[in-house]
């Protein structure tokens, strides 16, 4: 009997260090929209490029796994959605994390349908396309960028002093319809720039080319999507104001509920990396302006807050 229990307790010993090692070559599997620059950028025939990408390599390095990268593009449609996207690829197994997730309460509440359509991912296939995924539960990980809107200048603004909203009166400003920038725009001190705001229609007019044109004068948009364009433009005349609105949103993974372990190992592995400077040193390589997370690590009700503002 008790050789019976030995036999037993070694063949646990074994059983346990096969798990692990098994656990040490399963790759560590990323989402990342593949056309988010300067985020992250999956493009054929070329090194897949981003601040997220450097982020994922540092991590998986960190917990011992190889990286895999499942590559997707955000759908166009009324009955898609950030959350439901990254909900919809994480349950179905694409991956184990989506990177760049806005961390809001709203963005982390249990979805308020059963299920939900992938986005199209790389090696989707017709059935992909069609099929609806059971949803889960969603856990956020420690945040490791702020993502605020900022003030874009033209060129005929040009050194234009900016500390406050209130000082865009006067110019000739344009937003895309149904964004948060217009949002922000159309409600400030009770529609005081309304009459001066010229309504683009988002993926079709080209809101930062218009303002290289001069057709405008300023708008509001987020800061990685400028540091994008200056980047594709490097001599563009269009000028951050340096000011950031100040209601913005950090960005972190996300994983399944079910998940906390690995949501846990990735804290760990962002706090040294934070502590290090590797985070900061990741964004001037992909030519980022990054800016440390803030609190509240996750944002509250953006929309009462801008009202009220």
């Amino acid at each position: 009997m008790r050789g019976r229990c030995v036999a037993w307790s070694v063949a646990a010993v074994l059983s346990a260090k096969a798990s692990v090692a098994l656990a040490a070559d399963d790759p560590l599997k990323v989402c990342l929209d593949e056309d988010r620059p300067p985020l992250s950028v999956h493009h054929r025939g070329k090194p897949d490029a981003g601040f997220d990408v450097l982020l994922a390599r540092a991590i998986a390095e960190r917990l011992g796994r190889p990286l895999k990268i499942q590559w997707f593009e955000s759908r166009l449609d009324e009955d898609s959605s950030p959350q439901l996207e990254a909900n919809a690829l994480l349950s179905d197994g694409r991956c184990s994390l989506v990177g760049s997730y806005a961390l809001t309460q709203d963005s982390l509440v249990a979805p308020g349908m059963k299920t939900a359509r992938l986005p199209d991912f790389a090696g989707a296939t017709r059935d992909d396309r069609r099929r609806r995924v059971p949803l889960g539960v969603l856990a956020p990980s420690q945040p490791y960028i702020y993502s605020p809107m900022t003030v874009v200048l033209g060129p005929k603004a040009r050194g234009r002093k900016v500390g406050d909203i209130g000082d865009l009166a006067g110019l000739r400003l344009a937003i895309e319809s149904g964004s948060l920038g217009d949002a922000i725009l159309m409600s400030f001190d009770r529609g005081r720039l309304i009459d001066n705001i010229t309504h683009l229609v988002p993926r079709r007019d080209d809101l930062l080319g218009a303002l290289e044109r001069g057709d405008h004068d300023a708008t509001l948009i987020d800061l990685a999507r400028f540091d994008a364009y200056r980047a594709a433009h490097p001599d563009t005349a269009i000028t951050a104001s340096g000011y950031y609105y100040p209601i913005g949103a950090n960005r972190g993974y996300v994983g399944l509920a079910s998940d906390g372990a690995l949501i846990e190992a990735v804290n760990k592995a962002l706090a040294e990396l934070t502590t290090s400077g590797k985070i900061a040193e990741f964004g001037k390589q992909a030519d980022l302006t990054y800016l440390p997370p803030r609190e509240p690590a996750i944002l509250g009700d953006v929309w009462t807050k801008i009202i009220q503002r």
